[in-house]
């Protein structure tokens, strides 16, 4: 009795033995990448430059310009429109949406790599007709009852769900590249047109003086006519010079509209109502921009970045694409009752599989 007992241990020591050698070797096998070697592509640069100006390599630097860049011009009604516009312009918004959903689709795929467990229960009260085909003696009508739990894995042999997790993760950071894009390009042109209607204003308060101006001179003008000491074409001359300042001052007023309008559709706002108030002087701060900072802040692209993390997306690809043409390994287990009555919960009705 005491042999028999040993064998049967032994017997189930080697099962287990021999099964724990199966899931290492998968594992081992797990370490198997089927897409190509990936690298950012280096680009050849020449020994020499024969222009005007001085040639240097490449060296993006970490301090460059601030991300709140436009308070350098120590304007307090740009630094509120920035502000705004980041909080409330529906582009932005969305560009940070998909990247918090590309952020979700990397932990979805990373679930791959990881055992799934679920739950399944149901009933079912069923009556068959007496006349049907190939009808066996029995009752007619039957209930069922289950429930059961069930597990599956699918060992990443080839490599392919990993591909798939970092395919994931690098769109997520190119969602994140197309953000810091949408982000600039969103405040760069507020502060442009911001400074475009500043620049109107100053030319509104310009045409305004004049207009004063040239009014004054009319009036001379006439009354020099009306002394017998000036012609009539000196007064046409004198009106044509008002009127003609007068329609510029209208074509200044209309873009003015047009750019505020502009600038309420960045911020969110209805154009109906928005209204930025005018001045008559920029009273700016003039920023001190070092001497290669433009160079330095075109190394550093968002757009640049996003198209490079496509590139490695469709490396990654190709392992995807490659692990379809080998055998694949699933495991599976499924265990619960099942009776046709609502005593379950005894072994006699137990089932697996």
């Amino acid at each position: 009795m005491k042999q028999a007992v040993l064998h049967v241990r032994a017997v189930f020591a080697h099962r287990l033995a021999a099964r724990a050698g199966l899931l290492l070797s998968l594992t081992a096998l797990s370490a198997c990448d089927l897409a190509p070697d990936y690298s950012p592509p280096h680009y050849v640069v020449p020994v020499s430059w024969h222009g005007q100006g001085l040639f240097r390599d490449a060296a993006p630097g970490a301090v460059a310009l601030k991300p709140d860049w436009w308070t350098l011009f120590d304007d307090a009604t740009l630094n509120g429109l920035e502000q705004q516009a980041l909080a409330n312009n529906a582009d932005l918004q969305a560009a940070a949406e998909r990247f918090a959903q590309s952020r979700a689709i990397v932990m979805e795929a990373r679930s791959e790599l990881l055992p799934h467990f679920g739950m399944a229960f149901g009933a079912s009260d069923n009556k068959s007709s007496t006349d049907r085909l190939f009808r066996f003696k029995g009752p007619i009508t039957a209930t069922d009852e289950f429930y059961s739990g069930l597990a599956s894995w699918e060992p990443d042999i080839w490599s392919g769900i990993r591909n798939r997790v970092r395919v994931q993760k690098y769109y997520a950071q190119e969602q994140a590249a197309d953000y810091a894009a949408a982000r600039l390009s969103l405040q760069a042109e507020l502060a442009t047109d911001y400074f475009a209607l500043r620049g109107l204003d100053a030319q509104h308060a310009i045409y305004t003086q004049s207009i004063a101006y040239y009014q004054q001179a009319l009036h001379v003008t006439q009354t020099r006519l009306d002394n017998q000491d000036a012609t009539g074409i000196d007064v046409a001359r004198a009106q044509n010079q008002l009127y003609m300042t007068q329609a510029h001052l209208l074509d200044v007023q209309a873009q003015r509209e047009v750019l505020e309008h502009g600038i309420a559709v960045l911020v969110n706002e209805q154009p109906s109502t928005f209204h930025i108030a005018s001045v008559d002087t920029l009273t700016n701060v003039e920023p001190i921009v070092p001497t290669g900072l433009p160079s330095d802040l075109l190394e550093r692209r968002p757009d640049i970045a996003a198209a490079e993390r496509r590139m490695a997306q469709a490396n990654r690809a190709i392992g995807i694409a490659r692990a379809a043409f080998y055998p694949h390994v699933f495991f599976s287990a499924n265990g619960g009752f099942d009776s046709n009555g609502f005593n379950l919960a005894n072994l006699a009705n137990s089932m697996w599989s």
